[in-house]
């Protein structure tokens, strides 16, 4: 059920970018150009008038979903057992290979140092 509401509110709000994008500014913006009719649906004022309906519309249903997703994850949130314990696993028997070795192999001989450099003393 919440999966379906997140994906009604993503669409709202990806449609709610539109239209306010859609919508001209006072500065002109990326606003629906001039033109048509004094009158009208199709007209700038009319088209303006249509604009801000959806606007707040949208406006409405974006924050329905939000409160309606918060109240979801509200009442799901169970308690869960979280294992704070620094416990570690007990290390390997004296028998068993080192980490990082292979069984039946002897174990790496650490590299010597290079004779033909000079250390500084």
């Amino acid at each position: 059920m919440s999966t379906f509401i997140l994906v009604v509110h993503s669409l709202i709000a990806l449609a709610l970018v539109g239209v306010i994008l859609i919508q001209r500014s006072e500065g002109g913006g990326l606003g629906i150009g001039g033109g048509g009719g004094p009158t009208g649906l199709v007209s700038a004022r009319g088209a303006a008038n249509l604009l801000t309906r959806v606007t707040t519309v949208l406006a409405t249903l974006f924050i329905l979903t939000s409160i309606l997703l918060a109240v979801l994850a509200a009442r799901s949130h169970d308690a869960r057992a979280i294992d704070t314990s620094l416990a570690r696993p007990a290390a390997p028997a004296s028998g068993a290979p080192a980490p990082g070795t292979l069984p039946g192999l002897p174990p790496a001989q650490p590299a010597a140092p290079a004779t033909d450099v000079p250390v500084a003393q």
